[in-house]
C-alpha cells in the first residue's frame, strides 16, 4: 500500500518536472529577427526562438526519426522541432554559426535547448567545452 501512495506522489511530481524542463531556456520576450549583417554570414535571417546551453553527441543508434546516425552531419536534436526544420544555431560567445536540420529528440539534461551532432559542434567551437551558450532562430 505504502508503494502504491508513494507512487501515486511520485508520477504527478516526475510529470510537473517533465513540462518545467521542456520550457527551460525558453526567451519569449527575445523574439526578433537577425539582421542582414549576422555577424558569422551564416544564412542572415531567421525569428530567435530560443537561448540556452548546447551540448553534443556521437552515439551511432538511428536518429528518432529512424535516420542512421551521422556524426558528421549538419543535423541536431530538439525536444519539440518537428523533424526536418533548420535551425540556425549561433554561438554566442564567438558568433560562429551553422544551420542544422532537426532530426532527433533531445536533449534531455536540465538547462539544454539542442544537441549537436559532432560536426556541427566542431564548427561552432564547442567540442573542446561540451556545451555553450546558444541562440536558436527557427529559418523554415
Amino acid at each position: 500500500m505504502k508503494a502504491i501512495v508513494r507512487l501515486t506522489c511520485l508520477v504527478p511530481a516526475l510529470m510537473l518536472g517533465a513540462c518545467v524542463q521542456q520550457g527551460a531556456g525558453l526567451d519569449v520576450g527575445a523574439t526578433g529577427s537577425l539582421g542582414a549583417t549576422d555577424k558569422a554570414g551564416v544564412l542572415a535571417g531567421g525569428t530567435m526562438m530560443q537561448r540556452g546551453m548546447a551540448s553534443y553527441y556521437r552515439h551511432g543508434r538511428r536518429t528518432a526519426n529512424g535516420e542512421a546516425f551521422n556524426p558528421g552531419g549538419m543535423t541536431a536534436a530538439h525536444r519539440t522541432l518537428p523533424f526536418g526544420t533548420r535551425v540556425k544555431v549561433v554561438h554566442e560567445d564567438t558568433g560562429r554559426a551553422v544551420v542544422v536540420r532537426i532530426n532527433d529528440r533531445g536533449p534531455f539534461s536540465h538547462g539544454r535547448v539542442i544537441d549537436l551532432a559532432h560536426g556541427p559542434a566542431q564548427s561552432l567551437g564547442l567540442t573542446r567545452s561540451g556545451v555553450g551558450r546558444v541562440a536558436l532562430y527557427r529559418l523554415d
